[in-house]
């Protein structure tokens, strides 16, 4: 059963473009994770909110990669995160169009 995983932590910045060129490296690292199907980055420059909406094939592998973003994250002084883990169900979700494979 796959897994949604939602993390959130504050960021002062960059966003938008910004974000999206000095992010680029990690998000092409996210790829290569065991289990990662795909990745929605989140931002709310307003709040100072920055994140991403996860989905893995195993929690377990949902959970090793959390681990290991929090761990850096930290390493950035980022240690206010916030984690929830999320069953799919996968026959309703595919009736709503969602895509619940790697592309």
């Amino acid at each position: 059963m796959a897994v949604l995983v939602q993390v959130n932590f504050p960021m002062q910045g960059p966003w938008g473009t910004e974000m999206a060129e000095a992010f680029r490296g990690l998000a092409e690292s996210i790829n290569a994770e065991p289990g990662f199907i795909w990745k929605v980055w989140i931002e709310d420059q307003a709040a100072g909110l920055s994140g991403g909406i996860y989905l893995f094939e195993t929690r377990e592998q949902a959970e090793a990669y959390v681990a290991m973003h929090t761990e850096r994250l930290a390493g950035f002084g980022i240690t206010d995160v916030t984690v929830v883990y999320s069953d799919v169900n996968e026959t309703l979700s595919r009736l709503n169009r969602a895509s619940l494979k790697a592309a």
